[in-house]
């Protein structure tokens, strides 16, 4: 297996052309295409269709481009297992989170074990649930934190909690003293949501599908920050699951009050990684840590 092919080949693929990979790599787009070429004469097998602007992998490509991604996997828990070995407590760690997880009890797991391990550089990238995915995927990242539990053959599902959505909102709101409300109630409220592509919103959309009342937003933003903004100064409610605002909760600056939906009640998160990845060293640690903090979000927080 020619490393140099494989490598091209990958990068052409990521980079979704020839030219492309090769801007990427600083080489000619015709070096890249050579390279590729040797690889399918020496499988006898064509790795990428033809024809096409872009890049995409037949069938036989998708099974080398799985083998080579297992590779480079296998090599950097090599890497880090004789790292271990020598007591050196190095790495990097790269999790990809939804943009709702980001809020001050998940920063503050990371800045604990930052702390903890400061030789250790940690890279968190947020993004959509499908943004996410295909990170895990392409092993942009070695594991993430989405919202629902995705179907998905590529992706491994290591824990999964329930995290149905809450309408979250200031102790002193007229709904804060409910046992729970319905989505004809918070139609009557300002309301801060995130994008629609976002999970959130589409689990939303079947719960007003369904109570046949469709949410108008005062406020969108993709950050967890402006919808803890709007709550904190009384501006707006927002739709969350709990973990998101569990700091707020626990030091009884907001409330959570559950939503009349079977579907929304349902949710929930899940840590997840790409199927047969195996981590080791540093991201092993992180996931672990992360692992232990689910199990304590994994019940109602109690008012």
């Amino acid at each position: 297996m020619s490393e140099a092919g494989m490598r091209y080949l990958l990068e052409a693929l990521n980079a979704g052309s020839m030219r492309a990979a090769g801007d990427r790599l600083n080489v000619a787009p015709s070096s890249i295409s050579r390279q590729i070429a040797q690889l399918e004469s020496q499988y006898g097998l064509a790795l990428i269709e033809k024809g096409r602007r872009g890049v995409r992998l037949t069938h036989a490509g998708e099974i080398v481009i799985a083998h080579y991604r297992n590779q480079l996997a296998d090599r950097e828990a090599l890497r880090s297992k004789l790292e271990e070995l020598r007591s050196v407590r190095t790495g990097q760690v790269t999790a990809a989170i939804g943009e709702g997880f980001a809020g001050k009890a998940f920063t503050s797991l990371v800045s604990q074990f930052s702390e903890a391990n400061p030789q250790i550089t940690l890279e968190i990238l947020t993004g959509s649930t499908q943004e996410i995915l295909r990170m895990i995927a392409d092993d942009e990242a070695h594991f993430g934190l989405v919202f629902s539990t995705p179907n998905d053959m590529k992706i491994h599902v290591r824990s999964v909690i329930a995290q149905p959505l809450m309408a979250i909102m200031l102790p002193d709101h007229p709904f804060a003293s409910k046992a729970s409300v319905t989505i004809a109630e918070l139609g009557q409220v300002p309301l801060c949501l995130p994008p629609a592509n976002f999970r959130i919103r589409q689990i939303l959309s079947a719960a007003e599908a369904n109570a046949k009342t469709y949410l108008q937003p005062a406020i969108t933003s993709n950050s967890i920050h402006v919808m803890q903004d709007a709550v904190r100064s009384g501006i707006a409610l927002a739709i969350l699951p709990q973990i998101s605002v569990w700091s707020e909760l626990m030091e009884g600056a907001m409330v959570s009050v559950p939503i009349a939906d079977d579907q929304i009640e349902e949710t929930t998160t899940s840590l997840v990684l790409r199927s047969g990845r195996q981590l080791e060293g540093a991201p092993l640690r992180l996931l672990k840590r992360i692992e232990a903090q689910l199990r304590q979000w994994n019940r109602p927080f109690q008012r």
